[in-house]
């Protein structure tokens, strides 16, 4: 007698086993034909091949390009520009540094970042010191305040600054607030509920809600910005938490901000301004938010910034071409290496040719994963004669690249793929003898908390550890 019901049974399970293969299939075929990095093309397929169920769950959330969309279009985009360029072309007396005309040349070609000059800036290099700049600029608002975290917690630091805002908004201050919705997880909406009883308009960046929106969970606004009055401005890594003030169990959380005043503060509140833009479809354009600014310090600024709508890494581009041009030194600070191939090439060419390349990176990480991968790249940097420091005093978050005494860079911009091309990230580029030399001496303050590696010593580690950074360097494009 036939057992209909097993045929049935046999009939179904095949059937769910060809569909789900076909759904893999077609999935590697859509990677294949968007045409991304061949690295990181491979990189999905050996996911989806070798784990199928985790690797379908993470790409319809995380893999699905966006660099394809448009945030503004470009009519409007100008009208945004209006302001601003009118004050770049309105600089008369500035000259650009001849080392570096290529570098402002890319910057302002590709994402018409303009360079603005007589800046006055203050590198900040612990929380305590910039909560409390940032709390004193706050106070002394009088027409708008703009920020933007990519994590404003609420605990203390978080409440501080949340208090000040409400205070100001109650005197009469125009103040918006942007924060990125997975980077602000753990906040409870109460919390921004307070500043909008204010008055405040609170906005969350690219919210994640199952199932719409999936494909943006991996495209997350990593700026922390701050404009106050359209004169004074914040950037650089540090959020709103505190641990960036408390630090860590294990150590100081040690980052790096810094304070502008002067004209480049129109490049924050460019980017502030089109970041609210993407948010809320509302574009402010008015003269009140670019007010003119005389001389307020030596400094020459471009602020710089990428996302993965922009037609093309903007950032990192900028950072190849800068490490390229240097003649004597390169010394960078990142909490993540996971550099994109152009980097790594501009890297050890720059090493051989005499260059002095340093490296810093922390002992200890705050995810497993960027740690082992990190790790991976340590042999292909110290072969080609890179210094390559570990972090001892704590987790080191700063992302802080100086070279040759004329060029600084901070901001929010990890070296590592998610900033290279999932995240939103805006750095400042400063061309100035002084703040350079400033920036190196941070450096070699932190290089005596550090401990230099060997290539010698390197090769020695254990072989487990050499098998794990291996496999974890392999998804490194997806990390």
């Amino acid at each position: 007698m036939v057992q209909w019901a097993e045929i049935v049974r046999i009939i179904a399970s095949w059937s769910v086993y060809l569909i789900y293969l076909a759904v893999i299939i077609s999935t590697i075929w859509v990677v294949v034909l968007e045409n991304r990095n061949p690295v990181k093309t491979i990189a999905w397929v050996l996911v989806l091949v070798f784990m199928p169920v985790v690797g379908l769950f993470f790409y319809i959330f995380f893999g699905r390009t966006q660099r394809r969309d448009q945030i503004i279009s470009k009519r409007t985009y100008n009208k945004l520009l209006k302001h601003p360029e009118t004050e770049y072309l309105s600089q008369i007396d500035m000259a650009l540094p001849a080392d570096y005309q290529g570098l402002i040349s890319l910057f302002q070609n590709t994402n018409h970042a303009f360079p603005y000059s007589h800046n006055y800036t203050k590198i900040f290099t612990t929380g305590a010191d910039w909560i409390k700049a940032l709390l004193s600029e706050l106070q002394l608002a009088e027409d708008h305040i703009h920020l933007q975290s990519y994590i404003f917690a609420d605990d203390e630091v978080g409440r501080q600054v949340r208090d000040v805002l409400v205070q100001k908004a109650r005197q009469g201050v125009t103040i918006r607030v942007i924060y990125d919705d997975v980077g602000s997880w753990q906040t409870p909406n109460t919390f921004f509920d307070t500043m909008m009883g204010a008055g405040i308009e609170v906005r969350s960046f690219l919210k994640v809600r199952f199932p719409l929106f999936t494909n943006k969970a991996n495209y997350r606004n990593h700026r922390k910005l701050v404009v106050i009055d359209g004169r004074t401005g914040f950037i650089g890594g540090m959020n709103l938490a505190d641990r960036y003030v408390k630090g860590v169990s294990w150590g100081i959380w040690r980052d790096t901000h810094m304070i502008i005043k002067g004209k480049a503060v129109h490049g924050l509140q460019t980017a502030f301004l089109l970041d609210w833009y993407f948010t809320d479809r509302t574009l402010y354009t008015s003269a009140r938010y670019y007010p003119e600014i005389g001389n307020m310090g030596p400094s020459m600024i471009q602020v710089v910034t990428s996302s993965p709508v922009q037609p093309g890494q903007e950032i990192v581009k900028g950072l190849v071409k800068a490490i390229s041009n240097a003649k004597h030194y390169f010394y960078i600070q990142t909490p993540y290496f996971l550099p994109t191939e152009s980097m790594l090439n501009a890297l050890q060419t720059a090493a051989l040719s005499g260059v002095d390349i340093r490296l810093m990176i922390p002992e200890k990480s705050d995810t497993k994963m960027t740690y082992w991968g990190s790790r991976s790249y340590v042999s292909d940097m110290l072969k080609f004669g890179v210094k390559v420091y570990f972090y001892q005093k704590g987790f080191l978050h700063s992302k802080l690249m100086v070279s040759d005494d004329r060029l600084t860079t901070i901001g929010s911009t990890n070296m590592d793929f998610r900033s290279f091309e999932h995240n939103f990230e805006a750095n400042a580029f400063i061309y100035d003898q002084q703040v350079a030399e400033e920036a190196r001496s941070i450096f070699l303050a932190d290089q005596r908390d550090c401990v230099q590696i060997s290539l010698k010593q390197w090769e020695k580690r254990h072989r487990r550890s050499k098998i794990i950074e291996s496999l974890v360097r392999l998804m490194s494009p997806l990390l």
